[in-house]
């Protein structure tokens, strides 16, 4: 179908999104956004097809373009062609659509679904409503992963094998970001956890990082895309490489690869919706009404039997039970479980937030040498 494109005002832009658009005429297409791979797998059977199998007049069509999000609704919103209805955006990122009005403010007790037993939205997601603009779906971590058949009898054990060419040579993956990257590597270089983000706000400090990441350059291969590094550990390329825990979860309990999980100084992420700015009140008001079946209690649980992401609300957690498939406990495959959580690095999205342009550029200048 064709659907008519059309910009809000600034006056309806300030407005908080509540149920009364949901009343309006729904949309019966929406393109959601996400990150391809396993975990779009994940929303697409534990959201997308229960939705659809209640709404089936609704076709979902997927966009695989979440890590290049907020450059697109930029374009997108000076164009006055918004083409998307739903986006999964990391945290600092909904904060940064946010601050710039490309993501619409909500009302979370409005338009989610309170909790089984009437618990608030907001309070059932609690702290981890991190913006106005910002839906949780899920706590994950990224972090790394290595060929148990290349690294000799003795397995990396903490994050700064990665800078250890000696020990285990052969190439790297990491994300073509400077996020997580700046943070390990000086750990690596002996900054406290707690000092990494008031050393990586300095010009020193950035050169720092920068420098010891020059020790492993020349044998990184970067990756855009999260299911990247599974293909080229699987592939044999890379001994050791960085990408998201649900990813690594699919590729050893899944598919069954020689690959070991090293949870140490995995970094703590939020990963969750936002409404662009722009919609027509019929996409509009479909949007909000998939968003609130599948960030409910039952929904966001459901999730977890596919990956191993942890639910954002409290109320799912108890009800998170065995893969789908496989028949596998799956809390011990979270982040958050105790074992896998001993040495954490918490990821400041507010720091990014404010320093995420400034440090993208300073990257890519620093890739190009």
């Amino acid at each position: 179908m064709t659907l008519k494109k059309t910009v809000l005002t600034a006056a309806a832009l300030s407005l908080t999104v509540g149920p009364a658009a949901v009343s309006a005429q729904m949309a019966d297409e929406m393109t959601l956004v996400s990150w391809g791979g396993a975990y779009q797998k994940s929303q697409h059977r534990a959201y997308v097809e229960p939705y659809i199998a209640d709404h089936p007049e609704v076709a979902a069509v997927w966009d695989e373009s979440s890590a290049e999000a907020v450059a697109k609704l930029r374009a997108m919103n000076e164009a006055g062609n918004v083409t998307w209805d739903l986006v999964d955006v990391v945290a600092s990122d909904a904060i940064r659509l946010c601050d710039e009005g490309l993501a619409m403010e909500i009302d979370h007790d409005e338009l989610l679904a309170p909790a089984p037993d009437g618990t608030s939205a907001s309070e059932d997601f609690g702290d981890l409503i991190v913006s106005d603009c910002f839906i949780p779906q899920i706590v994950y971590s990224t972090t790394f992963g290595y060929r148990t058949d290349m690294v000799g009898d003795t397995p990396p054990t903490d994050v700064c094998a990665l800078f250890d060419m000696e020990m285990y040579p052969g190439k790297r993956s990491l994300e073509k970001r400077p996020i997580n990257n700046m943070e390990w590597a000086l750990i690596c270089d002996g900054v406290p956890k707690a000092d990494v983000y008031d050393v990586l706000e300095t010009e020193e400090g950035q050169a720092r990082a920068f420098a010891k990441l020059d020790t492993i350059k020349d044998d990184v291969i970067w990756w855009s895309a999260g299911a990247d590094t599974p293909q080229l550990l699987a592939d044999g390329e890379v001994v050791i490489g960085s990408t998201y825990n649900g990813r690594f979860f699919s590729l050893i309990e899944e598919q069954g690869q020689p690959v070991g999980m090293l949870w140490d100084a995995q970094v703590f992420d939020l990963d969750g919706w936002i409404i662009p700015v722009g919609l027509p009140a019929d996409r509009l008001a479909r949007a909000q009404d998939f968003v609130r079946f599948a960030t409910d209690t039952q929904r966001l649980a459901d999730q977890a039997k596919y990956i191993s992401y942890g639910p954002a609300r409290a109320s799912s957690a108890p009800l998170v039970g065995q893969h789908a498939d496989l028949g596998i406990d799956m809390a011990p495959h979270m982040p958050t479980d105790p074992d896998n959580a001993k040495n954490t690095f918490l990821y400041n999205y507010e720091w990014w937030a404010d320093y995420r342009d400034d440090l993208d550029a300073k990257f890519q200048v620093w890739l190009s040498r």
